[in-house]
């Protein structure tokens, strides 16, 4: 009888998860944080060990054992022959990346109740590796964003350190207590699941954003702009758009399927987007210029330079002698404010945010 109840306790006690003790990092707690989103994995102990034998009693072992078999469940990167990439990448996977390969269409579609096969579990399994897990495998085996060689060539040099802020370098410093409090040290393994729930709530934000706002923008960014031309202006270079719409990414990917078609406006790229700040009525409007790239500062046409810095009724003076002079279109009184850098402008009113743009627009011709 007994003998029954030992072996019943191991058929249903959930399965054990291993990884490595000693200096914790960012892939290996992330890899954890993943699997436990998983029923499967969700109530797993954590067994912190090099020890092969405590190992062999794991379920699943990520980033130590020096063997990658997905059949067997041990996913660890560093061993020599070790080359695996995600599928249409090339930077090679750290345990982050190969339980995010194998197990993440399973969180996506836990988190957004799709199925499986769902093609935009498809396109957010895609979208979360390229944005956010394919960096921590970079950092992870030392693969720089931009070849160093080439860097050097170019005589290229930082303006400031910046390798103190990635989330890498966060989990990092969570190796070390905090005793400032003057509570009793903590141990390694607190200190990692510290780390693990760190990390893995920004992945879930991630996952979040991309669901439940990315996803849902693609197609109204689509109808945006495909009526941009009758909705907010003749010259299709500016973009009306409903607040809180991230629309970057999906602006950028609508232009080149555009010119990949060779349609006849495939040359007339978007200049402006216009929102509102909020869904409040009432709400103040922003003009916010389009980038050269979605993860550049440069705009393709800032606002004029002498709105720049300027503000309130100052602003709504430099607005209509310019407005006066180069279109004859007035806009109304409203102004709020336009960055320094040009890149992004505010009026009281749509009526006063659009206005500022064609005037802008008259103004680079």
């Amino acid at each position: 009888m007994a003998e029954e109840t030992v072996a019943k306790r191991l058929k249903t006690s959930p399965p054990l998860i291993g990884t490595h003790n000693g200096h914790f990092h960012a892939d290996e707690a992330l890899a954890v944080y993943l699997l436990r989103l998983l029923p499967t994995y969700s109530s797993s102990p954590l067994i912190r060990t090099r020890d092969p034998a405590r190992l062999a009693e794991c379920q699943v072992v990520v980033d130590v054992g020096g063997e990658y078999d997905a059949s067997r469940h041990r996913y660890d990167h560093h061993q020599r022959t070790f080359s695996t990439t995600f599928p249409g990448h090339t930077t090679k996977l750290s345990s982050a990346g190969l339980v995010y390969m194998h197990f993440g269409r399973a969180i996506i579609a836990q988190h957004t109740s799709l199925a499986l096969d769902h093609p935009d579990v498809a396109v957010v399994y895609q979208k979360l590796y390229t944005d956010f897990i394919e960096a921590l495998d970079a950092n992870d085996n030392g693969i720089s964003v931009y070849d160093p060689a080439v860097v050097t060539l170019a005589g290229l040099q930082k303006r400031f350190r910046d390798n103190g802020i990635n989330l890498s370098a966060l989990v990092g410093d969570l190796n070390y207590p905090d005793l400032s409090s003057g509570d009793e040290p903590q141990d390694e393994d607190s200190l990692f699941g510290k780390a693990s729930i760190f990390i893995g709530d920004v992945f879930l934000r991630k996952l979040r954003s991309a669901s439940s706002s990315w996803l849902p923008a693609r197609s109204t960014l689509r109808s945006a702009y495909e009526s941009r031309q009758q909705v907010a202006h003749p010259s299709g270079r500016i973009l009306l758009i409903p607040c809180g719409v991230p629309w970057k990414e999906h602006l950028f990917t609508l232009e080149d399927e555009v010119e990949a078609e060779a349609e006849p406006d495939s040359s007339r790229q978007v200049y402006y987007v216009l929102y509102p700040e909020s869904e409040a009525e009432g709400s103040k409007w922003r003009v916010q210029c389009v980038p050269v790239a979605a993860e550049s500062f440069e705009s393709r046409k800032p606002l004029p330079e002498s709105w720049r810095g300027v503000r309130d009724a100052d602003l709504d003076s430099v607005l209509a002698a310019d407005a006066d002079k180069y279109n004859n279109n007035r806009i109304p009184e409203g102004g709020v404010f336009v960055h320094a850098s040009g890149f992004i402008g505010g009026h009281q009113t749509q009526e006063g945010a659009l206005a500022m743009a064609v005037t802008s627009l008259e103004r680079s011709k």
